[in-house]
């Protein structure tokens, strides 16, 4: 309910200037004069580990090929993004790079951006709202990663009846909506009778996770496995168990990311099991889409391109016990 006057007034503002903006004719960006791209990027904040790593890969990557990318971070006020996305043609931008605070204002920031090309990030819109080489999501599918986490607590505990703990990331990000859905559909096809004895939202954070959990678990629950939406979520939980004396070798706790600290809880005998979301992936890609749309290319080019030319995947990767060196000095 708080949301609805912000996002009432956003869209006031959005669709008032997008028709002042038709009205006036108002030309398309250029490229700076020596013919290099211009990217705007939008960010809600890099205090999440895997959006810093992400923004520092999409500015890698624009200094290393030369292109100009500026970065705003809107600490997820919907105005503050709005505003960016509006003024993005005046101020000679050639594209987007967005992640956008709330995926449900997609349609909205496309109608306001007047006609630059969109690639979304790291929070996917749905699909009605992307649009072929032009309003394009590059990133993993996030179904992926939570019938990653459910077949490998499967393959530890079997079928049958299990307490299930999900820590989840942030209300209505479609990551957290993906993961958690494939968790609970993944199990019920291999014949677990799930009991989900917790659910609750912990925003991607450590800490919030650590105070939740530990608040639950002196209720005395029974609790088989704990899945949670990434990686600083299962450390958080795996801090509350070594404070409370629970064993965490015997209760599997799965996150997503595999940052170098999971890796190392891993390696530790800690966090059972995590998933590579490959934020330098993401981040490159998601830089030779905007350049590629800005300069009317089709994407189709880029590997992991779908032919519908609406999304631009880069797949998970399961990390454990077994390979997670593997993947300790990328995460350093």
């Amino acid at each position: 309910m708080k949301k609805r006057p912000i996002r009432g007034y956003m869209c006031l503002i959005m669709i008032c200037i997008f028709l002042t903006q038709q009205l006036c004719g108002c030309s398309f960006g250029k490229m700076d004069a020596d013919g290099t791209v211009k990217i705007l990027y939008i960010i809600t904040s890099v205090d999440d580990v895997y959006r810093k790593k992400l923004s520092d890969a999409i500015m890698e990557k624009g200094e290393a090929e030369k292109i100009r990318i500026d970065m705003h971070e809107t600490k997820g006020n919907p105005d503050t993004e709005a505003r960016l996305v509006i003024s993005a043609r005046e101020k000679g931008y050639d594209a987007i790079i967005c992640r956008l605070g709330d995926n449900a204002n997609a349609q909205l920031t496309n109608r306001s951006s007047d006609d630059l090309p969109i690639v979304y990030v790291n929070n996917q819109p749905a699909e009605e709202h992307l649009e072929s080489n032009k309003f394009i999501f590059v990133g993993s599918n996030e179904e992926e990663a939570g019938k990653f986490q459910a077949e490998y607590v499967i393959s530890r505990l079997g079928t049958g009846a299990m307490n299930v703990a999900i820590l989840e990331g942030e209300k209505g990000h479609s990551a957290t909506i993906g993961r958690t859905e494939a968790v609970k559909a993944t199990l019920k096809n291999h014949g677990v009778n799930a009991n989900y004895v917790y659910v609750d939202y912990a925003d991607w954070s450590k800490k919030l996770a650590e105070e939740k959990f530990t608040r639950f678990i002196k209720t005395n629950p029974k609790v088989d496995a704990v899945f949670c939406n990434n990686d600083a979520m299962a450390l958080g939980v795996i801090d509350s168990m070594k404070d409370l004396g629970l064993d965490y070798t015997r209760i599997p706790v799965v996150g997503v990311d595999a940052t170098k600290e999971a890796c190392e809880s891993i390696v530790n005998g800690e966090m059972s099991f995590t998933v590579l979301q490959d934020a330098k992936k993401q981040g490159t890609k998601a830089v030779e889409a905007a350049v590629a749309l800005a300069q009317g290319e089709d994407i189709l080019e880029i590997n992991g391109a779908t032919s519908d030319r609406k999304y631009i995947w880069v797949d998970f990767e399961a990390v454990t016990i077994e390979n997670v060196n593997k993947y300790m000095d990328s995460n350093r």
